[in-house]
């Protein structure tokens, strides 16, 4: 493990122009080489998808478990390209000064840090959904991009039919949009119960735990079911629900609710589980004086199709494989309604829901090429998921859980970024502390609300 501490890291990575740290392209032809962190489960999809785009390299690999970067390694070299250096260490990878970009799909609760490192080092960054742990890192992470000046990606809301979406309701497709809903019902199974064992050959397990406090090895708290338990996931909600929290939002044209109150629980299943299986949660807007609802649920087990979006998991989505889930986005206006699913959206108009337009676009690129696109042109205003509007979505899901967790109705004040008479649930916006050397820090110089 390296010896590296986050001191050191930041006063030798700052203490070097931007132009030493990271390599200035000089013509759209140019390789781009990207570092793809984290790979177990999501990450597998960087690493395929920027080897399909013309001019990118996958330079680097990083990963904590070193069966999992065998694994990374063998993938790369299997497509032809060469061997890419590898790491254990985030921080031993930025030290690379012919790294361009790091493309991260490590678990949530290294999500901000690691992106504010990259920014630091003068890299531009791919962060995967949620792209914080809590609220005080929401704020945090688009504070990084913003100082230096960085190209930053969330890993949501990038898909050619989502924009599409939101290009016709804005025009009026459904008439005026006064609700939304996003639905996260997915075949989940118990996750067991697991004892406390030596942690695995070929695991950094310190690297890992990074900010969040330090407890022994469990199967439970490591390779995916991490999402379950508190001090690193954000449950389902924070899983596959930022995608559909950000599309209801965003669509919508709205940003921060004012008013937030979720419920739910862990049902059915007696384990190490510890966020809810099963959770309802609503926001409500106040957007030009008009009132609009947004409403999130979680089921995990047998449940009902709406609105013609359920289907079935994908075939190699393990234990789940071939299960039924709905997964996607209603809204409702005064016209009908729009449904949003993997096929892309329909409608349905009137009082006898006649079927409507639907979609034209089809997957597109996504937001791997039009991350590279950016990155190229230093255009931020082209790209399709800008890490302010990924922070904006991810205080949802942040604020629902706080809600849930402390039994109560919220009331958000944006401008002093609080509960308003709620010091508790305020409280809730950070760790009550990080692990030394892994802490993110408050971004000085720029417009940074503390929390």
């Amino acid at each position: 493990m390296t010896n590296v501490n986050r001191r050191y890291f930041l006063m030798s990575s700052v203490a070097l122009p931007v132009a030493m740290r990271a390599r200035a392209l000089a013509s759209p032809n140019d390789t781009v080489r990207v570092a793809v962190v984290g790979f177990n489960s999501r990450g597998r999809s960087h690493i395929s998808s920027y080897l399909k785009i013309p001019n990118v390299e996958v330079a680097a690999l990083c990963d904590i478990d070193a069966s999992v970067l065998a694994k990374g390694v063998k993938t790369v070299e299997e497509a032809g390209k060469k061997r890419p250096a590898t790491f254990a260490d985030f921080r031993k990878v930025l030290e690379d000064p012919s790294i361009d970009a790091v493309s991260l799909a490590t678990p949530n609760f290294h999500h901000t840090l690691q992106t504010i490192w990259g920014c630091e080092a003068g890299k531009d960054v791919y962060v995967e959904k949620p792209c914080s742990y809590n609220m005080f890192e929401a704020q945090q992470i688009v504070a990084a991009s913003r100082k230096y000046n960085r190209i930053v990606q969330d890993g949501t809301g990038a898909g050619a039919s989502l924009h599409e979406a939101k290009q016709r309701l804005k025009e009026g497709i459904i008439g005026d949009v006064y609700m939304a809903r996003g639905l996260c019902f997915k075949w989940r199974d118990t996750i067991g119960r697991t004892k406390q064992e030596p942690v695995p050959p070929g695991v950094e397990y310190d690297l890992w735990i990074g900010p969040a406090p330090a407890k022994p090895f469990t199967r439970n708290r490591f390779h995916y079911n991490w999402h379950w338990q508190w001090d690193y996931g954000n449950g389902d909600i924070g899983n596959q629900g930022s995608h559909q929290l950000h599309a209801a939002r965003s669509a919508m044209g709205v940003k921060h609710p004012t008013k937030i109150s979720s419920m739910g629980g862990h049902f059915m299943f007696d384990d190490d589980q510890e966020t809810p299986n099963t959770q309802v949660a609503t926001f409500e807007f106040e957007d030009g004086g008009k009132k609009k609802l947004l409403v999130f649920e979680v089921r995990h087990w047998i449940t009902n199709n709406e609105a013609g979006i359920g289907e079935r998991s994908d075939p190699q989505a393990g234990a789940a494989a071939g299960a039924p889930e709905t997964v996607g986005n209603i809204w409702y206006g005064s016209k009908g309604y729009m449904a949003t699913g993997r096929a892309g959206w329909r409608t349905f108009l009137g009082q006898k829901q006649e079927p409507g337009p639907k979609s034209e676009a089809g997957g597109g690129a996504g937001g791997f090429a039009n991350f590279i696109d950016v990155v190229r042109s230093r255009k931020r205003e082209d790209q399709l998921a800008e890490i302010e509007e990924g922070a904006i979505s991810t205080m949802l899901v942040h604020l629902a859980n706080i809600s849930y967790r402390v039994g109560r109705t919220l009331y958000f004040d944006p401008v002093t970024y609080s509960c308003k008479g709620d010091a508790e649930a305020t409280a809730m916006f950070t760790r009550s502390a990080y692990r030394s050397p892994f802490t993110v820090p408050k971004i000085a110089g720029v417009n940074n609300t503390s929390a």
